[in-house]
């Protein structure tokens, strides 16, 4: 059974022309799938007690409308399979009238946060979530191509600000990093993200560029020029 919650639209959550912006959709859908664990007995203190966290892998999102301030908005979210370590979630918003906003499939990772290894999901954990189809949307590889002809930017320095409960750069920060290279009249009907690994306190990010007329893609990188993530925006 899909776990749902509903919401409005806050003044903090829009940007300049009143509109939710791409990260917090992220974190309404995001937050979506953490009150789900909650709620069945598997949230954040469950999994830290067995020295576990789910990861995630990828996101492929489809924006059709971007709901505007005040608007009364719906999230709902389901898991639709588990293989090995691996646990795939659709999400979808919706506004008070039933019109669809946005979707998103996304791939996540069981993982022994001692190790920093893939750990084998038990039955049990399994169970306790009631999955429901796959969501019908357009199906992308979860690999994002980066193009070639990149440009190089400023530097970013990871600040505690930007980490997560697992002490890692939180999964929409990378978006909101990505964001910042978007072309202003830019409004991408697709949004795709690969994570490849985990940025910590104090590393270096180096924004790498490609912009085109349908297509940007922002890699995150290290300072050898290994991304963090992926953040591939299509218009």
């Amino acid at each position: 059974m899909a776990y749902q919650f509903e919401s409005r639209v806050r003044y903090s959550e829009m940007d300049i022309e009143q509109r939710l912006t791409r990260v917090s959709l992220v974190d309404y859908f995001q937050d979506s799938s953490t009150f789900q664990s909650e709620s069945c007995g598997n949230g954040l203190e469950y999994l830290k007690s067995l020295d576990r966290a789910w990861m995630i892998l990828s996101w492929q999102i489809e924006i059709i409308r971007r709901p505007r301030l005040g608007e009364r908005i719906v999230t709902k979210t389901w898991p639709h399979g588990f293989k090995a370590f691996y646990g795939y979630r659709n999400y979808v918003m919706y506004d008070e009238t039933g019109e669809m906003l946005a979707k998103a499939n996304s791939v996540w990772a069981f993982m022994d946060v001692k190790t920093g290894h893939p750990a084998k999901l038990s039955p049990e954990l399994i169970s306790d979530y009631e999955m429901e189809p796959a969501l019908a949307m357009k199906q992308h590889s979860r690999k994002i191509q980066v193009p070639k002809e990149q440009e190089k930017m400023a530097a970013l320095l990871v600040c505690s600000y930007h980490l997560d409960t697992n002490r890692h750069v939180n999964n929409g920060q990378y978006i909101r990093m990505a964001e910042e290279y978007l072309p202003d009249d830019f409004e991408p009907v697709w949004l795709r993200v690969e994570y490849r690994k985990q940025a910590k306190l104090h590393d270096t990010i180096v924004p790498m560029v490609y912009a085109a007329a349908d297509l940007v893609v922002v890699s995150l990188c290290d300072s050898q020029g290994e991304p963090y993530a992926i953040v591939e925006y299509t218009r």
